[in-house]
């Protein structure tokens, strides 16, 4: 298996990360919103990559005034599924929210994705409420959150 590396997003990956965006049947990331988040300083894009490419990644977005990150997104390529990124992306959003100062993270996620509602249960989320017709094509959701204890905060830097 060859070795994937977590790190920042870079423009050149933006072809990867349309093409794991197209997989999903709707609400998908435009170029142009990537493109913005990969120069916006409240999110974190983070991609999985090996000797192929862009395997995966993760979006966080950090709200002014918000002690909770939102994971916008998490994506992983079909042929790169049952290898453990989903795990390695999640607890890699994690990280970058409590460095960030946040004291958790939230999410929504389609009810019809058996995978990924299992990946954040496993992972100690809390389904938070239920989203009806929450996606573009209708489908309904479920936002989940996780909080972390505030001895597990890290300070916000000065």
């Amino acid at each position: 298996m060859a070795t994937v590396q977590l790190r920042d997003a870079r423009p050149d990956d933006l072809p990867a990360l349309l093409a794991l965006e197209a997989r999903f049947p709707g609400d998908r990331l435009s170029a142009r919103q990537f493109r913005h988040h990969l120069g916006n300083p409240r999110a974190r894009l983070r991609v999985l990559a090996d000797e192929a490419g862009v395997q995966a990644y993760h979006l966080v977005l950090l709200r002014r005034g918000s002690r909770w990150a939102r994971l916008y997104s998490i994506a992983v390529a079909d042929a790169a599924r049952g290898q453990g990124l989903g795990r390695r992306l999640l607890a890699d959003a994690e990280a970058q929210a409590r460095a960030a100062g946040c004291r958790g993270l939230r999410l929504e996620v389609r009810q019809d994705n058996p995978a990924a509602n299992a990946l954040y249960v496993a992972a100690g989320y809390r389904r938070l409420g239920a989203l009806p017709g929450y996606y573009d094509d209708g489908a309904d959701g479920w936002r989940y959150g996780r909080d972390w204890p505030s001895h597990d905060q890290r300070p916000t830097a000065s």
